[in-house]
């Protein structure tokens, strides 16, 4: 073999070696990243492109550093305390505060099950004609016999491609033929603060990017990751936490840059497709579908239903998750995805009990859609006060010791805390 050819196969070798490296790093990041545009997200961001056109684009913009700074921080938190948000609180706080956070997440998530549960519903009505209802509780015992009986794992990796039909917002918004000057101007000035109904949008689209459920999640994960991490290597000496701290960064930062660039062209094809058309107002799951017109042509309500249902069963066991690795830590119950059943009986039983008190939310006379809308503003309004217990808990010496926030995410996460306490507190204000 020649010294080229020779030094062309190291290459290859060495850029395998490089992406296998990187597909490693990434872990709960790029799933929280993942199920943050969950079948709430899907429908919020169309509902704003849909109202405002490219008036919204530029919130993309705004909360891609905030989400980034918040979500590091929790993951920071499960890395270096080596256990999830709730443990923490449990050992280091009072029990008034821990519980506090815990009642926040769990009113927020079964709202945000039951909304998800019944936007999925909705999707899969729309294909079939059979009403919504009838899948709810379909979709929500097959989330708990996956749950149960493949882990979260496993279903990660059979449903992860249905997830990849959300890229076709991204195609679809070229091939609708946007007005580029309109576009830039949506993206970097903000547009839309005068017209009536934006600041409810505004709250909703806060809420469903940066919410409650994710905070606990990324945790727990990252705390999990570290578990198996020290199971693996044996008697080996691990990597310092400093190192480990780079990864988790690595992994936040392309998890959440891929949630916020699938909500910027989400708003940007409702935009130029529904807005354009006079559809100001999303109703259903037909009009929601429309917005792949452009790529899909007759096909598009099988492409939003791929993406809703997919993103569903990736989004609903994050939001059942959470909030029983909440209650489970608070409380020093064993938990963990990948433990059996009988290893974490109380775990489980608060995934299932999240899950069926979702499913029967959705048995009230709500529309689906609308639903998937307020269950983000209702994240909006909770999400302020979680976000101060972060910012307190990654300042506290005691968990973090050396590694402490900098600067740098005390300012981001200070400004997200205000940002969406002055949303809420504003949205509040002109209901009263």
């Amino acid at each position: 073999m020649s010294a080229a050819a020779r030094g062309r196969s190291g290459h290859r070798r060495s850029l395998a070696g490089r992406l296998r490296s990187i597909g490693h790093t990434l872990g709960p990041g790029l799933i929280t990243g993942a199920a943050d545009d969950d079948p709430s997200g899907i429908s919020t961001y169309s509902q704003a492109g849909a109202a405002y056109g490219y008036g919204l684009l530029w919130t993309a913009l705004v909360t891609w550093p905030l989400m980034i700074a918040v979500q590091l921080m929790c993951a920071r938190i499960g890395t270096v305390a080596r256990a999830g948000l709730a443990s923490v609180l449990r050992d280091h706080y009072s029990a008034r505060l821990l519980w506090f956070a815990c009642s926040l997440l769990l009113v927020a998530n079964t709202v945000n099950i039951a909304a998800d549960l019944g936007g999925m519903g909705a999707a899969a009505a729309l294909l079939t004609g059979v009403p919504s209802r009838i899948f709810v509780p379909v979709f929500a015992a097959l989330v708990l016999g996956l749950l149960v009986f493949a882990s979260y794992a496993v279903m990660t990796r059979l449903l992860k491609w249905l997830t990849w039909s959300l890229f076709a917002y991204v195609v679809a918004a070229f091939l609708a033929h946007p007005h580029l000057s309109d576009v830039i101007r949506g993206t970097l000035l903000p547009q839309s603060l005068t017209q009536k109904g934006v600041l409810l949008t505004i709250v909703a689209l806060l809420g469903t990017t940066i919410s409650p459920y994710l905070f606990f999640w990324q945790a727990a994960q990252n705390a999990e990751e570290d578990e198996h991490l020290t199971a693996h290597m044996g008697d080996r000496p691990r990597r310092t936490v400093v190192r480990e701290l780079r990864g988790v960064r690595a992994d936040v930062i392309v998890g959440m840059t891929l949630s916020n660039g699938i909500m910027y062209f989400i708003i940007l094809t409702a935009g130029a497709t529904l807005h354009q058309a006079g559809l100001t107002d999303v109703q259903t799951a037909q009009e929601a579908a429309q917005a792949l017109r452009p790529i899909s042509g007759a096909l598009s309500s099988v492409l939003f239903a791929a993406g809703i249902v997919g993103t569903g069963m990736l989004g609903v066991p994050v939001l059942a998750g959470s909030a029983a690795y909440a209650v489970a830590e608070a409380r020093g119950w064993a938990r963990g995805m990948d433990l059996h059943v009988r290893a974490a009986p109380h775990f489980y039983t608060l995934i299932g009990v999240a899950t069926v008190l979702g499913t029967l939310l959705d048995f009230t006379h709500l529309n689906p859609i609308r639903m998937l809308f307020w269950s983000a503003v209702i994240n909006g309004l909770l999400a302020p006060p979680l976000i101060v217990i972060v910012i307190l808990v990654c300042n506290n010496a005691a968990v973090m010791g050396e590694h402490r926030n900098g600067w740098v995410l005390n300012l981001f996460g200070g400004m997200t805390a205000l940002l969406m306490s002055a949303a809420a507190v504003a949205l509040v204000a002109t209901w009263l």
